[in-house]
């Protein structure tokens, strides 16, 4: 069963269980182990679970964490505090969304690329900066950062490097054919580029999430919500990479 990331109520808690009770409103990551899109998931209490915050739906809690933290993963490794000039490709994504967030948070100044229809929503979650690629491209523009996020995988270091600082660094999501890059510019030049290791997602990440959520630092965009009877039309809305944040699946138990 599909589904990395959920929102619902506890049904059962397990005697030795003190963090959640019956009817806690919760929400999580299964990540690898998937799952979530089904009626019921078992899951441990140590695991990447933790309470919605009352501001917030099912539907709002469900997307929090995946995207988020994929882009709380990034923005980690790029180390803004060294490099607090932030340039997001791809910003109006479920990873791109949240990373503009994130780095808001974090204090950076961010600039974020995407398309005319999203200007205004990636002003309204923190950019001080919107580009619209569809008018200006932005490797152009003469504007250079101590950071390019690629959230969505579609740029490359060798297009990149010009709009970058020196001792900036470009990293993307797509991290596996950047490999013989980031070995090359720890050796070389003064730019370089990050190799995104496989994430490993912690509680704590989770419960840093829903931290910033009960500040209103961090909510998930939602593009739409769909019945699960209706997922293959979702996962083909999905597709055509024409979605703003997240897209959500209600279940119905």
């Amino acid at each position: 069963i599909l589904g990395s990331e959920l929102a619902g109520t506890v049904e059962q808690a397990g005697r030795a269980v003190s963090e959640f009770k019956v009817g806690d409103r919760v929400f999580g990551l299964t990540g690898i182990r998937f799952g979530a899109h089904a009626e019921y998931r078992c899951m441990r209490d140590s695991a990447r679970i933790a309470h919605i915050p009352e501001s917030m739906t099912f539907e709002q809690a469900a997307p929090m964490c995946d995207g988020a933290l994929n882009a709380l993963w990034c923005l980690r490794l790029a180390d803004l505090e060294k490099r607090p000039k932030v340039l997001i490709y791809g910003a109006s994504g479920a990873i791109g969304t949240a990373a503009v967030q994130l780095a808001r948070h974090f204090k950076a100044d961010v600039s974020a690329v995407c398309s005319t229809k999203n200007l205004e929503l990636i002003k309204s979650i923190g950019a001080g900066r919107a580009i619209d690629y569809t008018t200006e491209d932005f490797t152009k523009n003469g504007e250079t950062y101590d950071v390019i996020f690629d959230a969505v995988g579609k740029q490359t270091f060798a297009r990149c490097r010009g709009s970058l600082r020196p001792g900036g660094a470009y990293l993307a999501t797509d991290g596996f054919r950047n490999i013989a890059l980031a070995v090359w510019t720890s050796r070389f030049g003064d730019k370089k580029v990050i190799f995104k290791l496989p994430p490993v997602y912690t509680k704590g990440d989770v419960l840093f999430l829903k931290d910033l959520a009960e500040k209103r630092e961090y909510r998930p965009v939602i593009d739409s919500v769909y019945p699960l009877e209706q997922v293959v039309a979702a996962t083909k809305y999905v597709e055509t990479q024409q979605k703003t944040g997240n897209v959500v699946l209600s279940v119905s138990g």
